[in-house]
């Protein structure tokens, strides 16, 4: 993998881990959201993200579902 067109600047290449906020998940927290600039970014794995649309909420609720069954989405 070349690193061409990589940046030089100190911190610029650092990767930040972030893991779900949910207490006993230890999924990538993927999703994060903060009200504003001044507040620090909480983050979530998808399946405990508390911003999700209605539509969002029901496509998770139905690949959970089928999950459990054993059937494919």
């Amino acid at each position: 993998m070349s690193i061409a067109g990589h940046s030089s600047a100190p911190g610029a290449n650092v990767i930040i881990e972030h893991y779900c906020e949910e207490p006993g998940c230890k999924e990538w927290g993927g999703f994060g959201n903060s009200p504003s600039k001044a507040i620090p970014v909480r983050w979530w794995c998808w399946e405990h993200f508390p911003h999700k649309t209605y539509e969002q909420e029901q496509a998770l609720r139905r690949k959970l579902e089928a999950a459990e069954r054993g059937t494919p989405n």
